[in-house]
């Protein structure tokens, strides 16, 4: 799915300083390794080669044509992570694929100008979109579809169609493009010594093979990806809930990392670094260890505290409640905000579905 060679997912222009669930665990690995892990680099210069070997990019810029949202130069910064249900190699282990790979995990994480503050949309997979004309990994055009599961642009034309998808939807142009594999987000959190997370209720899950009962508890890998894959056993059942697990749990991550003293410990840092750049797939404008640590570096100073996270405003859809439909008003205030690099308000979240599953896990 990835092809290698170099382009740029940015078009012209002087946009933004500086330039240049087995499903959706993904996403967690997505954001520690391209965010936090790679960070303070500057003396691992002597392994730069090593680690690049480990990055597979995907060119998809020429693919995004002309046809994208204006390119605002606020000094902000968007990048669309995804994580798709593949069973590929190693994660042949959690099931076989079923008809193509879909993008069962979505963040459009915005880093605000200053890099001191951050805000993550999840993007729900059922969400119904008018999913725009697009172009495949093979350079095949792929028609257009109203009332589309957003995660069927993934599967239907691959990274550009998912990138063109969030654009349409949003009116934000995404800076970069980060994709992740589950296998290599368990292996992260092994790396930095499990996570702790507080569990308010028990959590008993059997497919997801979780058993959690209320207290404190630091995860491996094999049960925090049991964590954020966990659906009908939280809340109501429902896939909104189970993004609720996941903010939580990265924000219990972004602690972590702080916590293990990976910034000051060389050895530490090379480890993880060398898990993460094995687990991403990066757009080709970061699909180096340099590119990298300049894109990661600015993102060091983010505390859990920092970053905003919610779920895109959505309702059960009227024609068919197993999926949602994104409310119009709320979701304009979202992508206004964001576009304008301010925070988003706390109106934009009023009247939204809920999965029911927040303060779970703290």
């Amino acid at each position: 799915m990835t092809d290698q060679s170099k382009g740029r997912i940015r078009g012209t222009g002087n946009r933004r300083r500086p330039p240049t669930a087995r499903r959706r665990a993904a996403t967690l690995a997505a954001w520690s390794a391209a965010g936090l892990v790679l960070v303070g680099g500057s003396g691992l210069g002597w392994v730069y080669l090593k680690l690049n070997g480990n990055i597979q990019g995907v060119d998809i810029s020429s693919r995004l044509g002309s046809d994208r949202p204006d390119d605002v130069d606020n000094g902000s910064m968007d990048i669309l992570v995804l994580g798709s249900d593949s069973r590929a190699g190693a994660n042949g282990e959690y099931g076989r694929d079923e008809g193509g790979a879909r993008s069962d995990t979505a963040m459009i994480v915005h880093i605000y100008e200053g890099r001191q503050k951050a805000a993550v949309v999840s993007v729900p997979r059922d969400t119904l979109v008018d999913r725009p004309r697009c172009t495949d990994s093979r350079g095949d055009g792929v028609p257009g579809e109203r009332r589309a599961m957003f995660n069927t642009a993934y599967e239907v034309g691959g990274p550009a169609c998912a990138v063109k998808t969030v654009e349409k939807i949003s009116g934000i142009r995404m800076d970069h493009y980060i994709e992740v594999d589950f296998t290599g987000f368990k292996k992260l959190v092994d790396e930095l010594g499990g996570v702790d997370v507080t569990t308010t209720e028990a959590i008993k899950d059997s497919k997801s093979h979780l058993d959690l009962e209320p207290g404190t508890h630091t995860l491996g890998g094999e049960e925090a990806l049991g964590l954020v894959r966990t659906r009908k056993a939280v809340g109501n059942g429902s896939d909104l809930g189970r993004i609720q697990l996941q903010q939580a749990f990265i924000k219990a991550l972004i602690q972590q990392v702080k916590d293990v003293g990976v910034f000051t410990n060389p050895k530490k840092l090379y480890d993880l670094a060398d898990t993460a750049t094995k687990a991403i797939t990066p757009d080709s404008e970061l699909d180096s260890v340099q590119e990298l640590i300049g894109f990661a570096n600015g993102l060091k100073g983010l505390g859990a505290e920092d970053v905003q996270m919610i779920t895109m405003p959505v309702d059960y859809d009227k024609r068919d409640p197993n999926r949602v439909a994104p409310l119009e008003k709320q979701s304009k205030q979202v992508w206004a905000a964001l576009r304008n690099d301010l925070p988003i308000p706390a109106s934009a979240t009023k009247g939204t579905a809920d999965g029911q599953a927040e303060g779970i896990v703290e």
